[in-house]
């Protein structure tokens, strides 16, 4: 099995009000509500508000363009590296900035969600993809705005210098399709002044 995602809008006021060992417990639970799934239903797209019935200040999206697996995403964000720097300066830094906080990896790290979480004791499973809190989803929402509608500008360079047929991302169109999910992400958690966080599961 390879690394899944889920990705959480999350009331930071209330998660920080949480107690600290309670609080990657009540995320999974939001993330992955069994007693509340129904394994015949069609699989749910897009925002599911609440994500659980016992979290109500979360909410979960199921995206549309992957089947859960983070791979895809990692492939975005490697696609990214092969095409930025053929992007004209503009696309760049508002994609550079978009993508660096959520599938793009550069290992940084938001000082402001140090000690959010227990650390990891093991670098090679993380318990967190991604987390970001409300001050950075609006810098994201602030980017993607810029960025959105330059998007097809990249479509000539990806298709020169990042497409790749048979993995996960293969063309320009794959591409565009998850960052504008992203964008759908990061717009709405934004308008309701949420963080987002990024399980494995």
């Amino acid at each position: 099995m390879g690394l899944d995602i889920t990705v959480l809008a999350v009331d930071w006021e209330r998660l920080e009000q949480t107690p600290f060992e309670e609080r990657y417990a009540l995320l999974e639970d939001a993330a992955m509500p069994e007693d509340e799934l129904d394994w015949d239903a069609e699989p749910q797209r897009g925002w599911v508000w609440p994500a659980a019935s016992n979290v109500p200040w979360c909410g979960r999206y199921e995206f549309h363009s992957t089947t859960g697996s983070y791979k895809p995403h990692f492939w975005a964000g490697q696609a990214w590296d092969d095409v930025r720097e053929h992007a004209g300066p503009e696309p760049r830094e508002h994609l550079d900035a978009f993508l660096r906080d959520l599938i793009w990896d550069t290992d940084t790290e938001d000082a402001s969600v140090s000690g959010l979480f227990p650390a990891d004791t093991d670098p090679w499973h993380r318990r967190l993809l991604l987390a970001c809190p409300p001050a950075t989803v609006s810098a994201l929402a602030g980017h993607w705005a810029r960025a959105e509608p330059l998007l097809e500008g990249l479509r000539v360079p990806y298709g020169t210098h990042a497409a790749c047929p048979g993995r996960w991302i293969e063309d320009f169109d794959e591409f565009s399709v998850l960052l504008r999910e992203w964008g759908v992400v990061v717009t709405e958690a934004e308008r309701r002044g949420c963080g987002l966080v990024g399980l494995p599961l």
